[in-house]
This record gives structure tokens, C-alpha cells and sequence, in this order.
């Protein structure tokens, strides 16, 4: 039975996301915020909270997007009670997700790192 709880937060992440993705790039255009998007949304097993990963287009100001965000939680919540069907709309609390951040620093360390190719150990 308790894997049927997990696909419930799965399928109201998943909704969450899609929701809050449109919300999210309208409050970008709206208030003038640093572009960011909606990478992922965790729900908590009770449904009382939901983290909203956030990427930004420029890491420098993630830390400025994602105080944005969260100010704007309770209007974000409002609109995702009109919009979803869910009895209560979980707390939202915005994070920034630095993996891409992470990916990107990892690939300019292999491109830069001595390439192997012409180094075959003879000499």
C-alpha cells in the first residue's frame, strides 16, 4: 500500500511542475525577475509542502530569483488552488538547483583537463 502514496506525490509533483512553470515565467515577465525556470518539484509524502528547484539563466543572480519566488509563494499558491483539484495545495518553498551549475563546471574541466588521446605511454 505505501507505494501507492509514492505515485500520488509523483503524479501531484508532476502536475505542480507544469503549473508552476507557467506561473513561474509569467512572474519572470511580469515583475521583471531574473530568468529562471522550474526544473523539478518534490511533494512531501503528507502533501502539507512542496520544494520547487529553480534554474537560473544567469547563476549569478539565482540567489535573487529564488528570494523573488519565494516572496510571491502565497500568490503562486492562490492561483495553483484555482487551478488544481487537490483539497488543500501544498506549501511552496523555492530552492535553487544547482546541477545543471555543476554539469557545466564538469565539462569545462574535462575540455580543459590534458587530453589522454596523444599520450600513449611511449617516449
Amino acid at each position: 500500500m505505501p507505494s501507492r502514496d509514492f505515485k500520488r506525490t509523483d503524479r501531484v509533483g508532476a502536475e505542480l511542475r507544469r503549473e508552476l512553470g507557467t506561473l513561474v515565467h509569467a512572474a519572470v515577465r511580469d515583475h521583471g525577475l531574473p530568468s529562471c525556470s522550474v526544473s523539478d518539484v518534490e511533494v512531501t509524502r503528507d502533501l502539507d509542502w512542496a520544494t520547487v528547484w529553480v534554474t537560473a539563466l544567469l547563476p549569478q543572480q539565482s540567489k535573487e530569483a529564488v528570494k523573488a519566488l519565494n516572496e510571491l509563494a502565497v500568490e503562486f499558491r492562490r492561483a495553483l488552488s484555482r487551478s488544481m483539484r487537490l483539497r488543500r495545495v501544498p506549501e511552496l518553498r523555492f530552492k535553487y538547483d544547482d546541477s545543471v551549475d555543476k554539469g557545466e563546471r564538469i565539462d569545462q574541466l574535462l575540455r580543459e583537463s590534458p587530453s589522454h588521446d596523444s599520450d600513449d605511454g611511449e617516449g
